[in-house]
Protein backbone atom coordinates (compact mmCIF):
# COMPACT_ATOMS: atom_id res chain seq x y z
CA UNK A 1 0.00 0.00 0.00
CA UNK A 2 1.45 3.55 -1.04
CA UNK A 3 -0.56 5.89 0.65
CA UNK A 4 -1.77 4.41 4.53
CA UNK A 5 -4.20 7.03 5.55
CA UNK A 6 -7.19 5.63 3.60
CA UNK A 7 -9.89 7.00 5.54
CA UNK A 8 -8.48 10.80 5.25
CA UNK A 9 -7.97 9.47 1.54
CA UNK A 10 -11.55 8.22 1.61
CA UNK A 11 -12.66 11.87 2.82
CA UNK A 12 -10.86 14.17 0.89
CA UNK A 13 -12.22 11.76 -2.86
CA UNK A 14 -15.42 12.27 -1.22
CA UNK A 15 -14.99 16.47 -1.02
CA UNK A 16 -13.73 16.01 -4.39
CA UNK A 17 -16.99 14.57 -5.88
CA UNK A 18 -19.39 16.83 -4.57
CA UNK A 19 -16.86 19.68 -5.80
CA UNK A 20 -17.49 17.71 -9.82
CA UNK A 21 -21.32 17.08 -9.19
CA UNK A 22 -21.61 20.80 -8.55
CA UNK A 23 -19.54 22.08 -11.07
CA UNK A 24 -20.78 19.35 -14.36
CA UNK A 25 -24.67 19.61 -14.41
CA UNK A 26 -24.75 19.85 -18.30
CA UNK A 27 -22.62 16.44 -18.45
CA UNK A 28 -24.50 15.03 -16.07
CA UNK A 29 -27.61 15.58 -17.84
CA UNK A 30 -25.56 14.05 -21.54
CA UNK A 31 -24.72 11.02 -19.22
CA UNK A 32 -28.09 10.06 -18.49
CA UNK A 33 -29.12 11.02 -22.03
CA UNK A 34 -26.50 8.61 -23.10
CA UNK A 35 -27.20 5.37 -20.87
CA UNK A 36 -29.75 3.99 -22.65
CA UNK A 37 -27.77 3.60 -25.69
CA UNK A 38 -23.98 3.96 -24.62
CA UNK A 39 -23.36 1.33 -21.80
CA UNK A 40 -21.87 3.60 -18.68
CA UNK A 41 -22.60 6.63 -21.37
CA UNK A 42 -19.28 6.26 -22.86
CA UNK A 43 -18.13 4.93 -26.99
CA UNK A 44 -15.76 2.74 -25.61
CA UNK A 45 -16.23 0.95 -21.86
CA UNK A 46 -12.90 1.73 -20.72
CA UNK A 47 -13.62 5.48 -20.92
CA UNK A 48 -16.16 4.73 -17.65
CA UNK A 49 -12.44 4.64 -15.76
CA UNK A 50 -12.21 8.08 -15.63
CA UNK A 51 -12.77 9.59 -11.93
CA UNK A 52 -15.84 10.75 -10.88
CA UNK A 53 -19.54 9.62 -10.73
CA UNK A 54 -19.66 10.66 -14.96
CA UNK A 55 -17.53 11.02 -17.86
CA UNK A 56 -17.03 15.01 -18.99
CA UNK A 57 -18.19 15.49 -22.15
CA UNK A 58 -16.11 17.82 -24.37
CA UNK A 59 -17.85 20.91 -26.50
CA UNK A 60 -14.42 22.09 -28.32
CA UNK A 61 -11.08 21.52 -28.34
CA UNK A 62 -7.83 24.12 -29.72
CA UNK A 63 -3.97 23.88 -28.84
CA UNK A 64 -3.27 22.43 -25.61
CA UNK A 65 -7.00 23.48 -23.85
CA UNK A 66 -10.21 21.94 -24.29
CA UNK A 67 -14.12 23.36 -23.03
CA UNK A 68 -16.74 20.88 -21.52
CA UNK A 69 -20.23 21.50 -21.87
CA UNK A 70 -20.65 23.12 -18.50
CA UNK A 71 -17.95 25.95 -20.25
CA UNK A 72 -14.87 24.64 -17.94
CA UNK A 73 -11.82 25.29 -19.31
CA UNK A 74 -9.00 22.51 -18.78
CA UNK A 75 -5.37 22.45 -19.77
CA UNK A 76 -5.17 19.29 -21.86
CA UNK A 77 -1.91 17.48 -20.62
CA UNK A 78 -3.47 13.88 -21.86
CA UNK A 79 -3.78 15.05 -25.26
CA UNK A 80 -5.79 12.11 -26.27
CA UNK A 81 -2.75 9.42 -24.46
CA UNK A 82 -0.51 10.54 -27.49
CA UNK A 83 -3.23 10.82 -30.00
CA UNK A 84 -3.69 14.63 -30.03
CA UNK A 85 -0.03 15.15 -29.41
CA UNK A 86 -0.06 17.48 -32.00
CA UNK A 87 -2.20 19.88 -29.54
CA UNK A 88 -5.96 20.06 -31.15
CA UNK A 89 -6.94 21.06 -34.24
CA UNK A 90 -3.41 22.43 -35.47
CA UNK A 91 -4.28 24.65 -38.67
CA UNK A 92 -2.17 22.93 -40.77
CA UNK A 93 -3.35 19.45 -40.41
CA UNK A 94 -6.83 21.17 -40.34
CA UNK A 95 -6.16 22.38 -43.63
CA UNK A 96 -4.51 19.56 -45.34
CA UNK A 97 -6.57 17.13 -43.74
CA UNK A 98 -9.87 19.61 -45.05
CA UNK A 99 -9.06 19.99 -48.61
CA UNK A 100 -8.61 16.39 -49.00
CA UNK A 101 -11.81 15.81 -47.24
CA UNK A 102 -13.31 18.08 -49.90
CA UNK A 103 -11.69 15.76 -52.61
CA UNK A 104 -12.90 12.65 -51.76
CA UNK A 105 -11.29 10.32 -47.97
CA UNK A 106 -10.98 7.15 -49.00
CA UNK A 107 -10.04 5.38 -53.02
CA UNK A 108 -8.18 2.36 -52.19
CA UNK A 109 -5.44 3.66 -54.76
CA UNK A 110 -2.88 6.06 -53.84
CA UNK A 111 -2.54 10.24 -53.96
CA UNK A 112 0.91 11.87 -53.82
CA UNK A 113 0.71 12.28 -50.01
CA UNK A 114 1.05 8.92 -49.46
CA UNK A 115 5.11 8.91 -51.23
CA UNK A 116 5.59 11.98 -48.90
CA UNK A 117 4.46 11.00 -45.50
CA UNK A 118 6.73 7.84 -46.57
CA UNK A 119 9.58 9.71 -47.50
CA UNK A 120 9.70 11.93 -44.37
CA UNK A 121 8.87 9.07 -42.36
CA UNK A 122 12.49 7.23 -43.98
CA UNK A 123 14.09 10.16 -43.28
CA UNK A 124 13.17 10.53 -39.75
CA UNK A 125 13.13 6.77 -38.72
CA UNK A 126 16.01 5.25 -40.76
CA UNK A 127 14.28 2.55 -42.52
CA UNK A 128 13.38 3.04 -46.40
CA UNK A 129 9.97 1.08 -47.19
CA UNK A 130 6.53 2.16 -45.46
CA UNK A 131 3.09 0.62 -45.24
CA UNK A 132 0.06 2.33 -43.96
CA UNK A 133 -2.95 1.49 -41.75
CA UNK A 134 -5.62 3.45 -39.47
CA UNK A 135 -3.70 2.31 -36.34
CA UNK A 136 -0.31 1.60 -34.28
CA UNK A 137 -2.02 -1.70 -33.24
CA UNK A 138 -3.00 -2.71 -36.99
CA UNK A 139 0.62 -1.81 -37.77
CA UNK A 140 2.03 -4.55 -35.22
CA UNK A 141 -0.33 -6.71 -36.09
CA UNK A 142 0.74 -6.81 -39.76
CA UNK A 143 4.26 -6.69 -38.82
CA UNK A 144 4.12 -9.63 -36.82
CA UNK A 145 2.57 -11.59 -39.70
CA UNK A 146 5.10 -10.57 -41.52
CA UNK A 147 8.29 -11.82 -39.52
CA UNK A 148 6.21 -15.33 -38.83
CA UNK A 149 6.03 -15.08 -42.65
CA UNK A 150 9.76 -14.50 -43.62
CA UNK A 151 11.11 -16.37 -40.75
CA UNK A 152 9.15 -19.77 -40.60
CA UNK A 153 8.71 -19.36 -36.55
CA UNK A 154 5.42 -18.42 -34.63
CA UNK A 155 6.29 -17.30 -31.68
CA UNK A 156 7.21 -13.39 -30.74
CA UNK A 157 8.80 -12.16 -27.51
CA UNK A 158 7.35 -9.02 -25.68
CA UNK A 159 8.24 -7.08 -22.46
CA UNK A 160 6.68 -7.76 -19.16
CA UNK A 161 3.89 -5.03 -18.67
CA UNK A 162 3.96 -3.96 -22.39
CA UNK A 163 1.77 -2.11 -24.65
CA UNK A 164 1.33 -2.51 -28.39
CA UNK A 165 -2.51 -1.45 -28.62
CA UNK A 166 -4.61 -4.53 -28.60
CA UNK A 167 -2.40 -7.17 -30.26
CA UNK A 168 -3.65 -10.55 -28.82
CA UNK A 169 0.08 -11.78 -28.76
CA UNK A 170 0.91 -8.79 -26.30
CA UNK A 171 -1.56 -9.44 -24.00
CA UNK A 172 0.48 -11.55 -21.69
CA UNK A 173 2.87 -11.22 -18.90
CA UNK A 174 4.66 -13.49 -16.43
CA UNK A 175 3.19 -14.89 -12.94
CA UNK A 176 5.05 -15.12 -9.37
CA UNK A 177 6.48 -18.60 -11.37
CA UNK A 178 7.94 -16.81 -14.31
CA UNK A 179 5.41 -18.56 -16.97
CA UNK A 180 3.73 -16.75 -19.16
CA UNK A 181 0.12 -16.18 -18.47
CA UNK A 182 -2.63 -13.68 -19.70
CA UNK A 183 -2.54 -10.28 -18.72
CA UNK A 184 -5.07 -9.06 -15.68
CA UNK A 185 -8.39 -7.45 -17.09
CA UNK A 186 -7.38 -9.77 -20.61
CA UNK A 187 -10.46 -10.39 -22.40
CA UNK A 188 -11.54 -13.61 -24.39
CA UNK A 189 -7.87 -14.25 -25.52
CA UNK A 190 -7.72 -16.91 -28.23
CA UNK A 191 -5.91 -18.85 -27.20
CA UNK A 192 -3.58 -19.49 -24.04
CA UNK A 193 -1.14 -16.53 -24.42
CA UNK A 194 1.78 -19.34 -24.20
CA UNK A 195 1.16 -20.22 -27.54
CA UNK A 196 1.87 -17.29 -29.03
CA UNK A 197 4.23 -15.40 -27.41
CA UNK A 198 7.56 -15.64 -24.56
CA UNK A 199 7.56 -12.78 -22.41
CA UNK A 200 10.61 -11.67 -20.79
CA UNK A 201 11.26 -8.38 -17.86
CA UNK A 202 12.73 -5.50 -18.99
CA UNK A 203 16.24 -4.67 -19.01
CA UNK A 204 16.81 -8.60 -18.46
CA UNK A 205 19.35 -9.93 -20.88
CA UNK A 206 19.63 -13.48 -19.68
CA UNK A 207 15.85 -13.97 -19.73
CA UNK A 208 15.61 -12.20 -23.68
CA UNK A 209 18.71 -14.79 -24.57
CA UNK A 210 17.32 -17.54 -23.04
CA UNK A 211 14.24 -17.01 -24.78
CA UNK A 212 15.69 -16.31 -28.31
CA UNK A 213 18.09 -19.63 -28.16
CA UNK A 214 14.43 -21.78 -28.12
CA UNK A 215 14.67 -20.86 -31.48
CA UNK A 216 11.22 -20.34 -31.63
CA UNK A 217 10.72 -17.13 -32.13
CA UNK A 218 9.95 -14.85 -35.45
CA UNK A 219 10.16 -11.12 -33.83
CA UNK A 220 10.43 -9.03 -30.57
CA UNK A 221 8.25 -6.29 -30.50
CA UNK A 222 9.11 -3.99 -28.34
CA UNK A 223 8.75 -0.20 -26.94
CA UNK A 224 12.05 1.90 -26.41
CA UNK A 225 11.13 2.50 -23.01
CA UNK A 226 7.91 1.14 -21.46
CA UNK A 227 5.42 3.97 -21.21
CA UNK A 228 1.53 2.15 -20.13
CA UNK A 229 2.59 1.30 -16.94
CA UNK A 230 4.70 4.32 -15.90
CA UNK A 231 8.11 5.02 -17.51
CA UNK A 232 10.33 2.78 -17.37
CA UNK A 233 13.79 3.72 -19.20
CA UNK A 234 16.20 1.43 -20.72
CA UNK A 235 19.05 0.36 -18.78
CA UNK A 236 22.70 1.66 -20.30
CA UNK A 237 24.09 -0.58 -23.28
CA UNK A 238 20.52 -2.58 -22.98
CA UNK A 239 19.82 -1.11 -26.50
CA UNK A 240 22.79 -2.28 -27.95
CA UNK A 241 22.72 -5.56 -26.41
CA UNK A 242 18.93 -6.51 -27.91
CA UNK A 243 19.92 -5.88 -31.34
CA UNK A 244 23.32 -7.86 -31.13
CA UNK A 245 20.42 -10.67 -29.57
CA UNK A 246 18.41 -10.82 -32.51
CA UNK A 247 21.48 -10.55 -35.29
CA UNK A 248 22.56 -13.40 -33.70
CA UNK A 249 19.22 -15.37 -32.99
CA UNK A 250 17.66 -14.09 -36.62
CA UNK A 251 15.02 -12.36 -34.46
CA UNK A 252 13.30 -9.45 -36.73
CA UNK A 253 13.54 -6.62 -34.25
CA UNK A 254 10.18 -4.53 -34.16
CA UNK A 255 10.24 -1.15 -32.39
CA UNK A 256 7.37 0.38 -31.30
CA UNK A 257 7.47 4.18 -31.23
CA UNK A 258 3.83 5.11 -31.06
CA UNK A 259 4.47 7.05 -27.38
CA UNK A 260 8.08 7.28 -27.32
CA UNK A 261 7.53 9.43 -30.48
CA UNK A 262 7.73 11.80 -27.27
CA UNK A 263 11.78 11.77 -27.47
CA UNK A 264 12.07 13.78 -30.84
CA UNK A 265 10.90 13.69 -34.17
CA UNK A 266 12.49 10.52 -34.86
CA UNK A 267 11.82 8.70 -31.89
CA UNK A 268 14.18 7.04 -29.24
CA UNK A 269 15.25 5.41 -32.76
CA UNK A 270 16.95 8.98 -33.94
CA UNK A 271 17.80 10.35 -30.24
CA UNK A 272 19.25 7.00 -29.19
CA UNK A 273 20.71 5.64 -32.54
CA UNK A 274 18.74 2.47 -32.52
CA UNK A 275 18.84 0.31 -35.27
CA UNK A 276 15.76 -1.71 -35.86
CA UNK A 277 14.37 -4.29 -38.48
CA UNK A 278 11.27 -2.51 -38.65
CA UNK A 279 9.59 0.59 -36.31
CA UNK A 280 5.65 1.54 -35.91
CA UNK A 281 4.41 4.82 -35.21
CA UNK A 282 0.75 5.76 -35.31
CA UNK A 283 -1.79 7.83 -32.92
CA UNK A 284 -0.16 11.10 -33.28
CA UNK A 285 1.12 11.17 -36.75
CA UNK A 286 -1.85 11.99 -38.46
CA UNK A 287 -3.00 15.31 -36.82
CA UNK A 288 -5.74 13.73 -34.95
CA UNK A 289 -7.32 11.12 -37.71
CA UNK A 290 -7.18 7.61 -37.43
CA UNK A 291 -3.61 6.88 -38.39
CA UNK A 292 -0.76 4.72 -38.27
CA UNK A 293 2.47 3.34 -39.94
CA UNK A 294 5.08 0.75 -40.54
CA UNK A 295 8.14 0.89 -41.97
CA UNK A 296 10.92 -1.83 -42.69
CA UNK A 297 14.54 -2.03 -43.64
CA UNK A 298 15.64 -2.98 -47.89
CA UNK A 299 16.23 -6.35 -46.50
CA UNK A 300 13.32 -7.02 -44.37
CA UNK A 301 10.85 -5.52 -47.30
CA UNK A 302 12.44 -7.58 -49.92
CA UNK A 303 11.90 -11.03 -48.16
CA UNK A 304 8.25 -10.06 -47.24
CA UNK A 305 7.29 -8.81 -50.75
CA UNK A 306 8.92 -11.64 -52.37
CA UNK A 307 7.10 -14.17 -49.80
CA UNK A 308 3.83 -13.02 -51.45
CA UNK A 309 2.05 -14.38 -54.45
CA UNK A 310 0.05 -11.23 -56.18
CA UNK A 311 -3.17 -13.14 -56.38
CA UNK A 312 -3.33 -13.94 -53.11
CA UNK A 313 -1.91 -10.33 -51.64
CA UNK A 314 -5.41 -9.27 -50.68
CA UNK A 315 -6.36 -11.95 -48.75
CA UNK A 316 -3.40 -12.80 -46.17
CA UNK A 317 -4.38 -10.82 -43.46
CA UNK A 318 -2.50 -7.70 -43.72
CA UNK A 319 -4.04 -4.59 -44.83
CA UNK A 320 -7.85 -3.14 -44.65
CA UNK A 321 -10.18 -1.23 -47.02
CA UNK A 322 -10.07 1.70 -45.33
CA UNK A 323 -5.77 1.58 -44.48
CA UNK A 324 -3.48 4.39 -46.86
CA UNK A 325 -6.53 6.19 -47.39
CA UNK A 326 -6.00 9.60 -48.73
CA UNK A 327 -7.90 11.47 -45.82
CA UNK A 328 -5.40 9.84 -43.11
CA UNK A 329 -1.99 10.32 -45.51
CA UNK A 330 -2.99 14.37 -46.20
CA UNK A 331 -2.91 14.10 -42.31
CA UNK A 332 0.14 12.32 -41.99
CA UNK A 333 2.29 14.56 -44.65
CA UNK A 334 0.85 17.41 -43.01
CA UNK A 335 1.52 16.91 -39.23
CA UNK A 336 4.92 15.42 -39.99
CA UNK A 337 6.23 18.63 -42.28
CA UNK A 338 4.75 21.36 -40.36
CA UNK A 339 3.66 20.89 -37.07
CA UNK A 340 5.51 17.96 -34.80
CA UNK A 341 8.71 19.29 -36.28
CA UNK A 342 12.50 19.21 -34.59
CA UNK A 343 11.66 22.84 -33.62
CA UNK A 344 8.41 22.40 -31.99
CA UNK A 345 9.90 19.02 -29.76
CA UNK A 346 12.44 22.16 -28.51
CA UNK A 347 9.47 23.64 -26.55
CA UNK A 348 7.69 20.60 -25.73
CA UNK A 349 10.41 18.72 -24.20
CA UNK A 350 11.24 22.37 -22.74
CA UNK A 351 7.29 22.25 -21.10
CA UNK A 352 8.06 18.46 -19.71
CA UNK A 353 11.03 19.85 -17.74
CA UNK A 354 9.24 22.18 -16.59
CA UNK A 355 6.81 19.90 -15.26
CA UNK A 356 8.91 17.29 -14.12
CA UNK A 357 11.18 20.21 -11.62
CA UNK A 358 7.26 21.30 -10.56
CA UNK A 359 6.73 17.69 -9.31
CA UNK A 360 9.59 16.94 -7.92
CA UNK A 361 9.67 20.45 -5.76
CA UNK A 362 5.96 19.38 -4.25
CA UNK A 363 7.70 16.06 -3.22
CA UNK A 364 10.59 17.61 -1.89
CA UNK A 365 9.34 20.17 -0.06
CA UNK A 366 7.01 17.48 1.41
CA UNK A 367 9.53 14.74 1.36
CA UNK A 368 6.85 12.56 -0.33
CA UNK A 369 8.26 9.02 -0.79
CA UNK A 370 7.18 8.94 -4.92
CA UNK A 371 9.59 9.49 -8.07
CA UNK A 372 9.47 11.09 -11.48
CA UNK A 373 10.22 10.04 -14.87
CA UNK A 374 10.71 11.88 -17.89
CA UNK A 375 11.13 10.81 -21.78
CA UNK A 376 11.51 13.83 -23.94
CA UNK A 377 8.14 15.50 -23.94
CA UNK A 378 6.18 13.15 -21.84
CA UNK A 379 6.98 13.08 -17.71
CA UNK A 380 5.02 10.96 -14.75
CA UNK A 381 5.33 10.44 -11.12
CA UNK A 382 5.04 6.82 -9.80
CA UNK A 383 4.17 6.11 -6.10
CA UNK A 384 7.48 4.48 -4.89
CA UNK A 385 11.20 5.89 -4.10
CA UNK A 386 13.19 4.97 -6.94
CA UNK A 387 12.57 4.67 -10.96
CA UNK A 388 11.10 1.63 -11.67
CA UNK A 389 14.04 -1.05 -13.62
CA UNK A 390 11.33 -3.35 -14.99
CA UNK A 391 7.44 -3.15 -15.56
CA UNK A 392 6.45 -5.48 -12.67
CA UNK A 393 8.42 -2.71 -10.31
CA UNK A 394 6.31 -0.31 -11.83
CA UNK A 395 2.92 -2.43 -11.31
CA UNK A 396 3.98 -3.08 -7.60
CA UNK A 397 3.87 0.39 -6.88
CA UNK A 398 0.28 1.15 -8.34
CA UNK A 399 -2.65 2.32 -6.27
CA UNK A 400 -6.07 2.85 -8.08
CA UNK A 401 -7.84 4.47 -5.04
CA UNK A 402 -4.89 7.12 -4.42
CA UNK A 403 -4.52 7.69 -8.71
CA UNK A 404 -8.06 8.36 -8.85
CA UNK A 405 -8.26 11.04 -6.12
CA UNK A 406 -5.20 12.81 -7.44
CA UNK A 407 -6.78 12.60 -11.07
CA UNK A 408 -10.20 13.85 -9.91
CA UNK A 409 -8.33 16.50 -7.51
CA UNK A 410 -6.66 17.82 -10.97
CA UNK A 411 -9.75 17.51 -13.03
CA UNK A 412 -11.82 19.79 -10.54
CA UNK A 413 -9.59 22.14 -11.30
CA UNK A 414 -9.32 22.20 -14.69
CA UNK A 415 -6.06 20.39 -15.40
CA UNK A 416 -6.75 16.83 -17.29
CA UNK A 417 -3.57 14.14 -17.50
CA UNK A 418 -3.26 10.51 -18.80
CA UNK A 419 -5.77 8.27 -17.80
CA UNK A 420 -4.89 5.07 -15.98
CA UNK A 421 -1.41 6.89 -15.20
CA UNK A 422 0.33 9.79 -13.63
CA UNK A 423 1.47 10.81 -16.82
CA UNK A 424 1.81 14.57 -19.02
CA UNK A 425 2.53 14.84 -22.40
CA UNK A 426 3.13 18.42 -24.03
CA UNK A 427 2.45 19.07 -27.47
CA UNK A 428 3.56 22.47 -29.38
CA UNK A 429 0.64 24.62 -28.15
CA UNK A 430 1.39 24.05 -24.37
CA UNK A 431 2.68 26.98 -22.36
CA UNK A 432 4.37 27.83 -19.32
CA UNK A 433 1.71 28.82 -17.83
CA UNK A 434 -0.34 25.42 -18.47
CA UNK A 435 2.45 23.80 -16.90
CA UNK A 436 2.36 26.70 -13.90
CA UNK A 437 -1.24 25.52 -12.97
CA UNK A 438 -0.29 21.72 -13.11
CA UNK A 439 2.36 22.60 -10.74
CA UNK A 440 0.31 24.65 -8.42
CA UNK A 441 -2.97 22.50 -8.23
CA UNK A 442 -0.17 19.64 -7.30
CA UNK A 443 1.37 20.81 -4.58
CA UNK A 444 -2.18 21.65 -3.37
CA UNK A 445 -2.96 17.58 -3.67
CA UNK A 446 0.05 16.67 -2.18
CA UNK A 447 -0.45 19.13 0.72
CA UNK A 448 -4.09 17.86 1.28
CA UNK A 449 -2.48 13.98 1.38
CA UNK A 450 0.67 14.81 3.50
CA UNK A 451 0.27 17.91 5.90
Amino acid sequence: MTYRDRGRLAELWRGEVDIFRAARPRSEALFHESTPHLPDGVPMLWMAKWPGPWPVYVESALGAHFRDVDGIDHVDLCLGDTGAMCGHAPPASVAAISAQLSRGSTFMLPTADAAAAASLLAERFGVPSWQFSLSATDANRSLIRYARQVTGRRKIVVHDYCYHGTVDEAYATLDASGHVVERRGTIGAPVPPSETTAVVPFNDVPALEAAFATGEIAAMLMEPALTNIGIVLPAPGYHATVRDLCTKYGVILIIDETHTLCAGPGGMIARDGLDPDAVVVGKSIGGGIPAGAYGMTASFAALVRSSLELEDIDVGGVGGTLAGNALSLAGIRATLSEVLTAEAFVGMIDRATEWTVGVQNALDEFDVPWQVTQLGARSEYSFRSEPPFDGAEAAAADDFELQQYLHLHALNRGILITPFHNMALMSPATTAADVERHTIAFREAVVSLFR
